[in-house]
């Protein structure tokens, strides 16, 4: 493999206006499609940076920049459009995280590919409102963080308390949502505020391996490690009236919680099953790829078709999970206010998902085609208007969750049409990692990040305080740095802005 040098690699990139850049056929072999990737000066300069090092002397072999993954990913089979890489973009496996693209289910060679969904299957993000304001929680704030951390299992062994057998696992794959609705864990209007009414209709459990079955069934109803958490927020800064209160959202100071988990030791193993699976795919029908973790399978073939319906499969255990964590939650704040969920208006604004493929209808070259999009570390942001978008959200945009980082602000932004012409309807997720989590705990005194929450006026309850130094606020870039980025390149439009005021993680 030979390095080229840093200069010779910028020939390729070309900067279209101040919040977009172009990546050239010809940076990595095989394009068959440009790259875009959406940065400010501050997150252009770290994606230059990671290019810059991975150029040096003795970084063959060493990571892989998000610039070179984005590439990578244009020359995958069937892509259209381009592959897009959203402002908290950051190395991968396959994909890099912040990736997304887009490929044709009626080319015979397009593909699925494990890597452009990740790990964690619908790893994602739920926003509840409450009628409770800060003066309400700030004096029982203690009470309540504890109160939830005692409610959420959390942690990396960590147990679930719903009762769940073998049987009760079978029908929660396939049926999502709609099996915590029959066993009373969620409101019915819960449902109409997630994505896909939170059930995947192609979920098929009886292709998932019994040893993802036998980690998964332990472990709904807990948020998990890693960058998972569930947080008390204050609503800091509204920005568009008019979706705010579609949401429920009234005023500033008003009280939410964001739960972020996903689809736990079940997610991973059936994308390790799957990548195993895809491996044997490639060598039987000849697929090339850049990259030995961007193992793919045609879409149409049985291991594409048997992966896609595993992942629905693992779609709905994550909405499942946290549609058991929004019970537990309702029941944490209830008990603590001596009332009921109902009264404190705890409804679902909106659920997202971060890791997934899923079939839709655009247009390319200004013809409607049948895709499969793969969104890695990001979000789906349909416009108002679209068919897809939940009918009270009809005239706003969907709701997009962006959280922050342990101790930052989160968004809430809406879709727009522009969107849906550049980015197939995607946006950025989240803040985007700017050191490993080897280096965070190399770099960062766990003491430390705790004193600067607390000084914050932050509550916190942690598992494990080696999470603590991986997870803080130095560890990643500025949420709001990627999120003014998508709102000024027009691809998703800033709604709500809020701060935590209690933290709880594995």
């Amino acid at each position: 493999m030979v390095v080229r040098k840093y200069e010779d690699e910028l020939e390729y990139l070309e900067k279209i206006n101040d919040h977009c850049w172009r990546i050239k056929k010809g940076f990595q072999p095989g394009m068959n499609v440009e790259g875009r990737f959406y940065v400010n000066k501050p997150l252009e300069d770290l994606m230059l940076d990671e290019l810059k090092n991975s150029c040096r002397p003795g970084q063959v072999g060493g990571f892989l920049p998000g610039v070179k993954q984005i590439a990578n990913v244009a020359a995958l089979p069937g892509i259209v459009g381009y592959s897009i890489g959203l402002p908290d973009i950051h190395s991968g496996y396959g994909f890099a995280i912040g990736n997304m693209a887009a490929f044709d289910v009626d080319d015979p060679k397009s593909i699925v590919s494990p890597g452009g969904v990740g790990f964690d299957i619908n790893c994602g993000v739920r926003l509840l409102r409450t009628n409770l304001t800060e003066k309400d929680v700030q004096p029982v704030k203690e009470k309540l963080a504890q109160s939830l951390f005692d409610h959420i299992p959390v942690g990396v062994g960590s147990k679930g308390i719903i009762p769940m057998n073998a049987k009760d696992l079978e029908e929660a794959l396939e049926m999502g949502m709609d099996w915590s609705l029959r066993e009373g864990y969620i409101w019915a209007e819960d449902k109409e505020h997630c994505e896909e009414y939170g059930r995947m209709l192609n979920a098929d459990p009886s292709i998932v391996s019994q040893r993802a079955k036998k980690r998964g069934l332990p472990q709904l109803g807990t948020l998990g490690a890693g960058n998972h958490y569930a947080e008390i927020q204050i609503v800091d800064e509204i920005f568009d009236k008019a979706a705010a209160s579609k949401m429920g959202i009234e005023q500033i100071g008003q009280v939410c919680i964001m739960i972020h988990s996903g689809s736990r030791g079940f997610g991973h193993q059936v994308a390790t099953d799957a990548l195993v699976q895809m491996e044997k795919a490639m060598k039987r029908d000849d697929i090339e790829t850049n990259d030995r973790q961007l193992a793919c399978a045609r879409i149409n073939s049985k291991e594409g078709q048997d992966y896609l319906n595993a992942m629905a499969a693992a779609a709905n255990f994550a909405w499942v999970n946290r549609s058991s964590m929004t019970f537990l939650t309702r029941q944490a704040f209830a008990k603590q206010f001596e009332t009921t969920p109902d009264d404190l208006d705890m409804h679902v604004i909106y659920d997202v998902s971060h890791n997934i493929a899923k079939v839709e209808q655009h247009m390319v070259d200004g013809r409607p085609k049948t895709l499969l999009v793969h969104r890695k570390g990001s979000t789906r942001a349909f416009p108002p208007h679209h068919p897809l978008t939940p009918v009270d959200y009809q005239l706003t945009g969907q709701p997009v969750l962006i959280g922050g980082t342990m101790g930052t602000c989160s968004y809430v932004l809406t879709g727009t049409e522009k969107g849906m012409t550049e980015t197939f309807g995607s946006t950025c997720h989240g803040a985007g990692r700017a050191l490993s989590r080897a280096k965070s705990r190399r770099n960062i005194e766990y003491t430390e990040v705790l004193a600067k929450l607390q000084e914050a006026g932050i509550s916190i309850r942690v598992a494990s305080p080696k999470l603590v130094m991986e997870e803080a606020p130095e560890s990643y870039k500025n949420v709001t740095d990627v999120v003014d980025t998508c709102h000024a390149a027009g691809i998703s439009k800033k709604a709500i802005k809020l701060r935590p005021i209690a933290v709880i993680k594995g």
